[in-house]
């Protein structure tokens, strides 16, 4: 069994998740977008608390909201660090995106692995997938799991919204046809998690989310 735990964190107030099998304790940290000392303590106790080992650490993408924590996380549980493949240019000059936005970064370390359509990891027993689901970003990932129902949408599906397409590697088009023909697909009862604001049902955001009226 999967438990999921969100913090909201950072100047831009991303959803940071941690996702962790019951039994095995085992733990992914996905976009840790933690930007102080507060919220790196924050997510430390709670990691602490519950007795986590923090076996991964995943981007869906690679805007600097969703990677400032990645440097804390590495060196604090040292986790398999993976990035998806097409947006390794955009973390490789995150410093730039820091930059637009005045913002003091810790740079993120070398990636460990890249994530691509065929990659499948473990926590416990549990299977992670992986929806190539461009148009946020050119390499954005969803991360799925089947068997919990759950899969974690970035920014690319929200609840009542979508992602934007302005920024470093956006395409609206190809973002739309991502959630049409990739997420849209998924089970109606499928909870989305998403990189900013509520989470969501696949089943909702199909008859209700006004971009697609």
């Amino acid at each position: 069994m999967i438990v999921i735990k969100k913090f909201m964190f950072g100047p831009f107030q991303v959803n940071t998740y941690l996702l962790w099998d019951k039994s095995t304790k085992e733990c992914a940290v996905i976009d840790p977008g933690c930007y102080n000392e507060t919220e790196e303590t924050n997510l430390e106790n709670f990691i602490s608390s519950n007795n986590l080992k923090v076996k991964y650490l995943l981007l869906t993408h690679c805007h600097i909201d969703h990677v400032m924590g990645c440097a804390f996380i590495k060196q604090k549980y040292n986790p398999s660090f993976f990035v998806p493949d097409n947006d390794l240019a955009l973390l490789l000059d995150v410093q730039s995106q820091a930059d637009l936005f005045n913002l003091i970064l810790n740079p993120p370390p070398p990636h460990d692995n890249l994530i691509s359509k065929d990659l499948v990891l473990y926590l416990g027993d549990n299977k992670i997938e992986f929806i190539f689901t461009p148009g946020h970003t050119s390499g954005e990932y969803c991360i799925y799991l089947k068997d919990e129902n759950i899969c974690i949408t970035g920014d690319v599906l929200f609840k009542g919204g979508i992602g934007r397409t302005d920024l470093w590697g956006g395409d609206y088009q190809t973002l739309m046809d991502s959630i049409k023909t990739k997420l849209f697909s998924l089970p109606d009862d499928v909870t989305i998690y998403p990189g900013h604001g509520e989470n969501s049902k696949i089943g909702i955001e199909k008859t209700s989310n006004p971009f697609f009226k």
